[in-house]
């Protein structure tokens, strides 16, 4: 009653139910894929969350302070505030560790659920138009959340985290003419400096989750302004969505994913040890750790730092050291492809067209072949930032897998983009619906050069052809109208707004289906039959069928037993008439 009279208040003064009832009525597909977003989103949200509780007790500060705590081999020891008090945040608070390593999980899945979900967008060619801007916004997310993940990694100033600091202070300084000055602007001075841990604090908890923010409800604003993109299927088209309502069925899957995500995310928090500071000791400038290996999502820029020889050359008389094309060209080139990739394909395809249907990838078998190589050359390099612990454990030369690993860099993701492109082309040109229905044939077809098309040609948006039996059917509901798809198959697809009047009706259906011009009015639709009751209303019907026929042959069968008695009774029983003269009958012995 309450809730009830302040949602009336609230929307007699913003007249909010117009907009409500539009956003509850929007329509998501059906597809696991789509849920790699909201796998990022609900990480984001419980990275928000945990970090929160973790700020109540961080002290941001590089002064010295005696650790006091019920960690012995560091208790009286003095260190850094920063050290201090994760530490003691580990050992002394009350589920301190379980939320700093919840903490350090959400962040981990939120990096992975970003870029699958980017790949899933790249293979499909969601990217394409009218989606370009969401694609920069996607990347740009990917970008911050590498940085915030780097800067967070870095607060406890722990020796592991100073030495990454320090790399990454030596690459940006690898930058000539603005190196030096970038890496002083950043950390307020010489590295180490006194406000190095304030401004990563700043900027790791207030500068990029703001932006995220934004950039996060910019994304989900497109989103919604924008029809949400699908996979090909009956009843798909260019102009239409398919799939389930927001309010209440995504809704609920949306929440119970969440609720799992959460679940899941605190259960490694509390069972899998990750990042234990109190082992790896306060950051000292003459110390290191041996091995020393940072997250995956950063992994490869130290892979790469490994792996490229030590050219260093002057230009114009600046240094260009070591670490500048492993550390600033490699990445910078790498999001500068990620940003400039929808615009550069869209000029090599000439593909101007608005995309609602996604793409298989096997329909695009560069753009696999792309993407595959230049996801194994990054999974080698992320490898490779473990050369030494590999060679631990392998009891091999580290050098050894160094050169290894050299090569393999260079010559995998040629082969493994080649071995894409290769089988893409033999699914496409071929009748096999999955790899393992790949024939001979099929992979000679694939072999031979693809047929050349005349310059300038494109493929035309065909329309979806009237197929026999695919209409479109219309019923009023009160003062309104609705109307569905339904095609030969018995599909049926009804749509999830009301129009005022028939025309409308017809209109939003013929543009939701265009190329379907058959239109009935068959009245109300039928409630949905539970697939048991029709199985029962069939096998009943099936058996009252059958029963009629039984009973039909068993009468006939009496009629022809009744039939031959009568002709089989002897002359001497039969009873003769004979007429009197009246005409009366009368019956003799």
């Amino acid at each position: 009653m309450i809730i009830d009279g302040l949602a009336r208040a609230l929307d007699d003064r913003l007249r909010l139910s117009p907009i409500t009832r539009r956003a509850l009525a929007k329509v998501f597909p059906d597809h696991w894929s789509f849920m790699l977003g909201e796998i990022a989103l609900y990480s984001f949200v419980a990275l928000i969350l945990t970090g929160v509780y973790l700020t109540f007790f961080f002290d941001a500060s590089s002064a010295d302070r005696v650790y006091q705590g019920s960690y012995a081999p560091l208790d009286g020891a003095t260190t850094s505030a920063a050290y201090a008090s994760t530490v003691r945040l580990s050992w002394d608070v009350r589920a301190g560790l379980l939320i700093r390593q919840t903490h350090h999980w959400a962040a981990l899945v939120f990096v992975a659920a970003i870029v699958m979900h980017l790949a899933r967008i790249f293979f499909t060619g969601a990217f394409r138009k009218p989606r370009e801007l969401n694609w920069l916004i996607g990347v740009t997310m990917l970008t911050l959340a590498l940085a915030n993940g780097f800067t967070g990694y870095s607060l406890p100033d722990d020796l592991l985290s100073g030495l990454g600091l320090r790399i990454l202070t030596s690459v940006v300084e690898s930058i000539p003419l603005v190196g030096t000055w970038l890496a002083a602007l950043a950390l307020g001075g010489e590295f180490p400096s006194d406000a190095m841990i304030p401004r990563l604090f700043v900027t790791h908890v207030l500068l990029v989750p703001a932006v995220l923010v934004a950039l996060v409800s910019l994304h989900l604003g497109i989103l919604v302004r924008q029809k949400h993109s699908q996979f090909p299927g009956p009843g798909r088209t260019e102009h239409n969505v398919v799939g389930s309502r927001l309010w209440p069925g995504y809704a609920l899957r949306s929440l119970a994913l969440f609720l799992w995500l959460l679940a899941v995310l605190f259960a490694l928090g509390g069972l899998v040890q990750i990042n234990p500071v109190w082992l790896y000791g306060p950051f000292e400038l003459a110390q290191s750790t041996s091995p020393a290996q940072p997250d995956w999502y950063i992994a490869w820029g130290d892979g790469a730092l490994r792996l490229f020889p030590s050219w260093e050359f002057r230009i114009g008389g600046y240094l260009v050291p070591q670490p500048f094309f492993p550390g600033v060209v490699l990445g910078g080139l790498t999001f500068v492809a990620l940003y400039l990739w929808p615009f550069a394909e869209r000029l090599r395809t000439g593909d101007r067209r608005q995309h609602q249907l996604l793409d298989r990838p096997r329909d695009h078998p560069v753009r696999l072949g792309i993407g595959v190589g230049a996801l194994t050359f990054f999974v080698v390099l992320v490898v490779a930032a473990g050369d030494d612990i590999l060679a631990r454990l392998l009891r091999v030369p580290v050098y050894d897998l160094l050169s290894l690993f050299r090569v393999l860099v260079l010559v995998l993701p040629f082969l493994t983009g080649a071995l894409a492109f290769f089988i893409a082309r033999a699914l496409r040109r071929g009748e096999a619906a999955s790899l393992g229905e790949l024939t001979r044939a099929d992979l000679r077809r694939a072999a031979r050069p693809a047929p050349r098309r005349p310059s300038g040609e494109g493929e035309p948006e065909v329309p979806v052809l009237d197929r026999p039996g695919e209409r479109i059917e219309l019923w009023p509901v009160g003062e309104v109208w609705r109307w569905r798809y339904r095609d030969e198959a018995g599909l049926t697809l009804t749509a999830n707004r009301a129009v005022r009047s028939e025309e409308e009706a017809v209109e939003a259906a013929r543009l939701a289906y265009p190329g379907v011009d058959r239109v009935v009015v068959p009245g109300p639709p039928s409630p949905p039959v539970r697939a048991v009751r029709a199985a029962l209303r069939r096998w009943g019907r099936a058996v009252a069928v059958g029963s009629l026929l039984i009973a039909a042959l068993i009468e006939r069968r009496r009629d022809r037993r009744r039939q031959r008695d009568g002709d089989d009774e002897s002359p001497s029983t039969k009873k003769a008439e004979i007429t009197s003269g009246d005409g009366d009958p009368t019956c003799l012995p």
